[in-house]
């Protein structure tokens, strides 16, 4: 059994709202030199077998919208 961590993360060039939202909320807080923040999500789960290809095929299906979204898959 071994833990895999897939990051989702938006593509350069497309607009993060969330994003954006943190980083104005960081400057109003008094953190000013905070800039180009971007928000993502991180997803993990434990796999008997752990096969990069399998979670690659698991990212494209389900878990990033590929269109706009990029992923990063780390297994072990």
């Amino acid at each position: 059994m071994a833990k895999v961590s897939v990051h989702v993360f938006l593509k350069p060039g497309v607009l993060d709202v969330q994003g954006k939202a943190v980083e104005g909320a960081l400057n109003g807080l008094g953190w000013t030199g905070v800039s180009n923040a971007r928000v993502g999500k991180l997803i993990e789960f434990d796999m008997a077998e752990p096969d990069e290809a399998e979670v690659k095929r698991m990212c494209e299906t389900l878990l990033a919208n590929t269109v706009i979204e990029g992923y990063r898959i780390e297994v072990g």
